[in-house]
């Protein structure tokens, strides 16, 4: 069963997607990387009601930037929040963030606000993706942090909208999935908004 993770998901093909899925992220230049984030956030302006709260995520590496993107989303009133992690195995959970506000160093080399900044539970959720395919699955990172925290967020009750933000490069024709696996309830890209 060495293929098979504690999920019981084929974490050998994962593994091997996730290697392709970066090497096509990185072939994209930094300064084509923001271009595109930035067209991305043009073509979904005024797509989407505006949320009353928005979770996103700072980009690291070669990542998609969102914050342009939840900058075309939010309206004047939207409350933003960043990822928190809790812990291995675990839900996220978001801290109040406006943008320009300091960050403190966080877990994997990313940022977060500080304890003292309240919670919120977002109703759009922008999720970084490694790749995705056509059926709104992910590829994550391979920590299970945002797919627990979207059940959660479904379970719970609360209105949550997940839109899967990353590169047109890094679609793929099927992303392996396991039980748990969350699927997005649309993908934008710099090639435009990808919906059921």
């Amino acid at each position: 069963m060495d293929d098979i993770s504690q999920n019981g998901e084929p974490k050998t093909e994962k593994a091997q997607l996730r290697a392709v899925a970066r090497a096509r992220r990185a072939a994209i230049s930094p300064q084509e990387r923001a271009a595109r984030s930035e067209r991305a956030a043009y073509l979904a302006a005024g797509r989407f009601p505006a949320p009353r709260s928005i979770g996103l995520y700072m980009p690291m590496d070669t990542e998609f930037d969102p914050r342009p993107l939840a900058q075309a989303l939010a309206g004047p009133d939207t409350l933003w929040g960043l990822p928190v992690v809790r812990g291995r195995a675990t839900s996220l959970r978001f801290r109040r963030w406006k943008p320009g506000e300091a960050l403190l160093p966080h877990v994997f080399g990313t940022f977060a606000p500080g304890q003292e900044a309240p919670e919120l539970a977002p109703d759009l959720l922008l999720v970084p993706m490694l790749a995705f395919d056509g059926d709104f699955y992910r590829l994550g990172y391979g920590g299970g942090f945002y797919d627990r925290t979207l059940a959660e967020l479904r379970v719970a009750g609360g209105p949550v909208f997940a839109i899967g933000v990353g590169f047109s490069a890094q679609r793929m024709d099927e992303v392996p999935r396991g039980p748990y696996d969350e699927p997005l309830d649309a993908i934008v890209t710099e090639d435009g908004i990808v919906l059921p």
